[in-house]
């Protein structure tokens, strides 16, 4: 590799490789990448959102619930679920989100006790609006590799993904 191709990460490892030259850092060059990524692209997906009033964790909820096709509508348990969030978690971003007037909260018609939580015409508005301008952003950052490279990038991470979560082979 090139010096002007080296990132943080190879300076992290070649600082262990001083110091503990017998531990194997292939790991932690993936991972600390794919961690270093996930929080440039976090902090990428928040800017590309904020003009549409919303958080990565409101478009979140709002997507899941756009996803879900018409009438957009989920229980706050199908969403917990979903997002893997706590119910106290998700009640705080479904209360942000009512005050913004982007979804409704009503009884849900087929549980006395349960909620039903939909898109409003100005939630699905937003949500339409703040995909694009994310995937814009994604598609920024991705356009570094060539399309066969994004292929075969994706295909190694949903691989790893299996396997870190157990649903590999």
């Amino acid at each position: 590799m090139s010096a002007a191709r080296k990132d943080p990460v190879d300076a992290i490892v070649d600082q262990w490789a001083a110091v503990r030259p017998d531990l194997d850092t292939k790991a932690m060059e993936v991972f600390g990448r794919i961690f270093r990524l996930s929080r440039a692209m976090g902090d990428r997906m928040e800017r590309a959102y904020a003009p549409h009033g919303i958080s990565r964790g409101e478009f979140d909820v709002l997507a899941t619930l756009r996803r879900s096709g018409e009438p957009y509508t989920l229980s706050p348990r199908q969403l917990s679920g979903t997002l893997m969030l706590t119910t106290g978690g998700m009640t705080g971003r479904l209360d942000k989100l009512e005050r913004a007037g982007l979804i409704r909260r009503s009884p849900d018609p087929h549980d006395r006790r349960g909620l039903q939580v939909t898109l409003t015409e100005k939630g699905l508005t937003t949500v339409d609006e703040a995909v694009g301008a994310g995937l814009a952003a994604e598609t920024t950052a991705l356009s570094t590799l060539n399309a066969e490279q994004a292929d075969q990038l994706a295909d190694l991470l949903r691989e790893l993904l299996a396997g870190t979560e157990g649903t590999g082979r």
